[in-house]
């Protein structure tokens, strides 16, 4: 009897090397699930940057920012319809003109919208603490936004209660206890003006970067039921001119230093049980646009495929990278919008990995990172194999599962301008799944049988 499964490999080799293969027998825990993600866990930004913004000496953006960003592309439109959806985080002040274009876009490509709000009208910045900003927020100018979007009939999924304010902040903060008040005027505000449940827009917050005292002092002055997801940032890379950038994306000790955020957000949301979870609401790996060395190239995604795996396993219910298009980090090119090979990792994880994460044991070498789901919509179950050692390759042997077809997909942008299908070719195999030095793979197996995919 063969099992089948499909192999994706992203690419094979970063360059030519001799390494050595090493047998790997990986243990798939097939009996329960250990976290559940979104249906839609990608997510992408469109932030609001304009092209003089610049750090370390560049200036990335271009008019990749959504006050510039040329909406009428074909190639745009194609990256964001292949996910069928994509869930797309907006911020930044919006004209209602421009309001009126995005939407337009949007319900053509079919977007899954979580709009952030600004957090900071009506507070004033405290004179005696630099960076604090004091008083109550002021809801007029979004109550004003509410009804518009309302009376035009635009669809948002849901909104974001401010950006980066919480703990330290990142230029401004806000006490947690007047956080806590004001999401619940901004919960209540929903309530009102949209009037059935079944259509109103869940409340995210506080969309910063976690601390612990600051996320549970939130949540316990805002109570239960008022904050339906728990949204925080991840920049683990630290800033985009790292020169030591590459070293920390191939450093499994270092990718796993990240883990303690997400355990402890995850802690805080089973303490306080918020209806949507924890959200990674915001990820670009390298902050202040991202690093022009690294963060557009193919190395970024030992980093972000990772970042992916992990935080699913935390039963993190959505990860929105930052962005998609703009900075370095955007997945599609600022100008030309062909997509770099995150983009296509994040597809095929969009289209392969279901929202059952499984448990995933194997032998202890640490350059080898797996992650295994439910498969999307279909039996069986899909992994992902990311191997970070420049000098080895791995044979993986899965216990009870006997290999059968692979094959690898189409990666080329097509004359069209249409994100190309990327179905698998099979083919029969009778050896181990083989993982080439600095490589990803995706694989999917058919015929797997786990009970908690049933």
């Amino acid at each position: 009897m063969y099992f089948k499964f499909t192999f994706c490999p992203i690419i094979l080799l970063l360059w030519a090397s001799l390494s050595f293969a090493q047998n790997v027998n990986v243990v798939i825990h097939g009996a329960a699930s250990i976290a559940k993600t979104d249906a839609n866990f990608v997510c992408v930004t469109l932030d609001w940057w304009p092209a003089e913004k610049c750090d370390y000496n560049q200036c990335p953006w271009g008019k990749a920012g959504i006050l510039n960003l040329d909406l009428r592309y074909g190639a745009l439109m194609n990256a964001i319809k292949a996910f069928n959806p994509l869930r797309i985080k907006v911020g930044g002040c919006l004209s209602m003109e421009r309001w009126d274009q995005l939407n337009r876009f949007f319900n053509h490509t079919g977007v899954k919208l979580t709009f952030g709000l600004n957090a900071l009208f009506g507070r004033n910045e405290s004179q005696t603490e630099k960076g604090l900003w004091i008083g109550d927020w002021q809801p007029q100018n979004t109550r004003d936004f509410m009804q518009y979007t309302i009376s035009k009939g635009y669809k948002v999924d849901s909104y974001e209660f401010g950006n980066q304010l919480s703990g330290s902040g990142m230029g401004a903060k806000v006490d947690a206890k007047q956080y806590g008040k004001d999401v619940i005027v901004l919960k209540n505000l929903v309530k009102e003006l949209y009037a059935h449940p079944e259509t109103q827009p869940k409340v995210l917050g506080p969309g910063g970067f976690y601390e612990e005292k600051w996320f549970n002092t939130f949540l316990e002055v805002s109570g239960q039921g008022i904050v339906d997801g728990l949204t925080h940032h991840i920049y683990n890379l630290g800033p985009g001119d790292d020169p030591n950038m590459m070293n920390k994306i191939l450093d499994p000790s270092y990718l796993n230093q990240v883990s303690q955020t997400y355990k402890g957000v995850s802690d805080v949301v089973n303490k306080f049980r918020p209806q949507l979870g924890a959200w990674v609401s915001e990820s670009g790996g390298a902050l202040n646009g991202g690093s022009k060395d690294v963060s557009r190239t193919f190395a970024d995604g030992f980093w972000y495929l990772d970042q992916m795996g992990m935080a699913s396993t935390y039963d993190q219910k959505v990860f929105c990278r930052q962005a998609l298009i703009g900075g370095n980090y955007g997945l599609l090119n600022a100008t030309t919008f062909v997509p770099n090979l995150d983009y296509y990792g994040a597809l095929l994880w969009h289209r392969l990995m279901g929202s059952t994460v499984l448990a995933v044991t194997k032998e202890s070498d640490p350059n080898l990172r797996v992650y295994a789901h439910c498969a999307k919509k279909k039996p069986g179950v899909s992994l992902i194999f990311i191997n970070l050692s420049k000098d080895r390759s791995f044979n993986i042997t899965l216990s009870n599962a006997k290999p059968g077809d692979a094959g690898k997909p189409n990666y080329e942008f097509t004359d069209s301008e249409d994100i190309p299908a990327m179905d698998p070719k099979l083919v029969d195999a009778s050896t181990p799944i083989s993982i080439a030095a600095q490589s990803i793979a995706y694989v999917t197996i058919r015929d797997f049988e786990a009970p908690a995919c049933v």
